[in-house]
């Protein structure tokens, strides 16, 4: 979660304080919102945690794909998966 007075960064401090903020992305694993001339304009954040936020947008694609072919009759009982699944496999 998002700490207001410790997340949130002119440009101008990161700029003059630039390891101090990477030890508090690495450390809190908070994003820190960059801001110039009072508007939010980055974020800056660990690689982990951006790879877990891709992980779960992918996740999120992945069931709202077979969502919609669920819903338009693309999909298969588990005896016909059974069946062409067999079929592959010899």
């Amino acid at each position: 979660m998002i700490n207001l007075v410790e997340d949130i960064r002119p440009i101008s401090y990161v700029k003059a304080h630039t390891a101090d903020i990477m030890r508090q992305v690495e450390e809190k694993n908070n994003p820190v919102v960059i801001t110039q001339n009072g508007e939010a304009r980055a974020v800056l954040m660990n690689v982990g945690y951006y790879q877990n936020i891709m992980d779960a947008i992918n996740l999120l694609k992945i069931v709202s794909i077979g969502e919609n072919d669920i819903k338009n009759g693309r999909s298969f009982s588990e005896e016909e998966m059974d069946k062409k699944v067999e079929a592959i496999l010899g």
